[in-house]
């Protein structure tokens, strides 16, 4: 059954919904992350990290300078010492959780939590988890705690809040006297993606009905003085008179996450500025000695220091994967943080909606491309348009708006097969109608002939030797008289419409209609070595098919009409004839012209089938003939032979 245009349309446009949709849901979780990541890395080589923002790192020269891990908690004490009374730095901020006690050194875990409450720049580092983390913990007690060392005021303006249980459950069980004795506290969660890479980090916990900030957001808070923060559906803003942020950030699951803003790293691994701990301690150990640090206190003057650990041993080794470094430190992570707040520089990043309608939007375009547009200007079209896309989605990124890369461009791609897919249907479509519609002009074999060669078509042809059929009403002319024009053209249609049929069957070609005369060829361009005797046969069944039409316009009160057919073989000039403009597929030359006086002959011999001797001598072992005579034909200074087929054999 043949689909028509119009449903071929719906079933691939629909088709190519639901693929569109499979493979946006499918590929963009795939691809996006990439895409993220690629551009990221690339448009963050020229950002360079703020000097406002310096690292100590517990690197692998603290181990081996200072001995292995783990160290006497007086060893962190030294470096918070030196920090809080030798330097101007404005915030310390500490990237560890303390959740045990050191049972082999509990003098030092006594002389740590006894002094850990005299910083007053100091900010330490606490975990939430999506797990309660135990029974023996009287949670009541650290909750208030935890909300004790929170001196920064969120405003919740938002109108989507969580109905839903949080996500966090609890947070890192904290040692009670570390716990008491720490003044402020910031949560240093990170959110891993599912392909392992941290793109966003939590600046906002929702736990347990307040709202608890992220180490680099209270970090900010207490560098700029900024206590009060407001949070809506879309962003988190707060100002003060040197200092204005405006943080766009996400809510999921009692999670208010941000997308970091990632600087140019310096050696693979950090972003920042670092000195080693060791360098720190030494600096300590050498001040207190009257002697000359090995740092100058200076170079922490006005600075946010952040304290983490980076050495290779394995409780201290913090390496994350990050769009821009598979190597990327932790605590490092957490001074981007603080660093895109004091520069109020963040990605932003799209709603899954505008990523949809851009791609889309994307799908759409080239398809209009591909069904409007000739082959080569859709192409160049196409490509011209995924180029311009990269470079908008790249001025977007370097901007720091993340959209969608990889699945537009793959669904212009989808969109060029899809276009040119439908255009093949519908062209094929069309042509078979033109074919269909031109074949009851011109034969079907000749119509065949030009759609195979149709880049050939030209005027000009060949000599080939052919069989050519001529057959002609007698006395149409009279006929026509005692008729009317309408019962005419009947007559003819049903005449046409019985014998052309068993020319093809035959494989002649019908050439021309020539009033109410046949001319057909045999042997071109279909080729056949016995074109001949199929062309005597095809006369014969002709005659018969004939006698039968007789009998019917008899019974219809019709005149009996009678036919005449020539056959001629020889050499003729088949091919396109005519202009540049106008071609008709013919033959002409000396056969057609013999088969035609031949058949001219029935009316004087009182026959109705005859053949002239070339063909007689193709063909005499199939058929039983009279020989009639010699005779003239005009335009050939020869007499030849004609002969009168009576029957076909039968064994043949």
């Amino acid at each position: 059954m043949k689909i028509s245009g119009k449903k071929s349309f719906i079933l691939i446009l629909v088709a190519s919904i639901l693929l569109f949709f499979l493979s946006y849901l499918i590929g963009n979780a795939i691809f996006q992350n990439k895409s993220y990541n690629f551009m990221v890395k690339y448009t963050s080589n020229d950002n360079i990290a703020s000097d406002d923002v310096i690292l100590v790192v517990i690197d692998d020269k603290s181990l081996t300078e200072l001995g292995r891990w783990p160290w006497k908690r007086d060893r962190t004490i030294q470096i918070f010492d030196y920090l809080e009374y030798y330097t101007d730095a404005k915030v310390i901020a500490y990237d560890a959780v303390v959740m045990a006690p050191d049972f082999e050194n509990p003098e030092s875990d006594r002389y740590f939590f006894n002094n850990v409450g005299k910083y007053n720049k100091l900010i330490a580092g606490v975990g939430f988890m999506s797990e309660n983390f135990g029974d023996n913990i009287n949670e009541a007690e650290y909750n208030a705690l935890l909300t004790e060392k929170n001196n920064i005021k969120v405003i919740d303006k938002r109108r989507k809040k969580q109905n839903k249980e949080n996500f966090y459950k609890s947070f890192t069980p904290f040692l009670k006297e570390y716990f008491k004795n720490i003044k402020l506290l910031g949560s240093v969660n990170t959110y891993q993606d599912q392909d392992g890479y941290i793109r966003r980090i939590d600046q906002l916990v929702d736990y347990n009905g307040g709202l608890y900030p992220s180490l680099g957001l209270i970090s900010y808070s207490k560098y700029t003085g900024i206590n009060e923060f407001t949070i809506d559906d879309e962003y988190i803003t707060a100002k003060n008179d040197k200092y204005k942020l405006k943080i766009p950030v996400k809510s999921d699951s009692g999670i208010v996450f941000s997308y970091i803003s990632f600087y140019k790293t310096l050696d693979g691994m950090y972003s920042h500025k670092k000195v080693s701990a060791s360098d720190v301690i030494k600096s300590l150990e050498s001040i207190k000695k009257g002697e000359k640090p090995i740092l100058d206190p200076a170079i922490f003057k006005d600075k946010a220091v952040f304290v983490g650990a980076n050495a290779n041993a394995q409780a201290l080794f913090d390496i994350k994967r990050t769009p821009i470094s598979d190597t990327f430190a932790g605590v490092d992570i957490q001074a981007t943080n603080f660093n895109n707040l004091i520069d109020n520089v963040f990605y932003t990043t799209s709603s899954p909606y505008y990523d949809f309608a851009i791609v889309l939007f994307a799908f759409l375009l080239v398809m209009v491309f591909v069904s409007l547009l000739p082959v080569s200007t859709a192409l160049l079209c196409a490509s011209c348009a995924m180029l311009l896309y990269f470079v908008f989605a790249f001025i977007m990124y370097d901007n720091r708006f993340a959209i969608g890369l990889i699945m537009p461009e793959i669904f212009m791609v989808f969109a060029i097969g899809c276009g040119y897919s439908y255009k093949y249907l519908i062209e094929g479509r069309k042509k078979e109608k033109i074919q269909t519609a031109m074949s009851k002009y011109i034969s079907k074999d000749v119509m065949q002939n030009v759609v195979q060669n149709i880049d050939s078509i030209k005027l000009g042809g060949k000599r080939a030797e052919v069989t050519v059929l001529f057959a002609d009403i007698r006395g149409f002319t009279s006929i026509s008289e005692q008729l009317s024009p309408v019962e005419v053209t009947k007559i003819l249609n049903e005449y046409f419409s019985e014998l052309v049929p068993i020319i093809e069957q035959h494989k002649g070609i019908l050439n021309k209609f020539m009033g109410d005369a046949i001319l057909a060829i045999f042997g071109e361009p279909i080729k056949n070595e016995n074109h001949p005797i199929d062309a005597v046969k095809c006369a014969n069944k002709m005659l018969k098919k004939v006698k039968l039409l007789q009998e019917k316009w008899l019974n219809e009160g019709k005149p009996k009409i009678e036919i005449g057919i020539g056959i001629a073989t020889g050499e003729a000039f088949v091919g396109n004839i005519g202009s540049e403009e106008r071609l008709e597929y013919t033959v002409i030359g000396d056969t057609v012209n013999t088969a035609s006086r031949i058949e001219n002959y029935n009316k004087v011999y009182r026959t109705n089938f005859l053949i002239s001797e070339e063909t007689y001598l193709k063909v005499q072992k199939y058929v039983d003939v009279i020989k009639i005579r010699e005779v003239s034909i005009r335009g050939k200074a020869k007499k030849i032979n004609i002969y009168e087929v009576l029957r076909i054999l039968d064994n043949n």
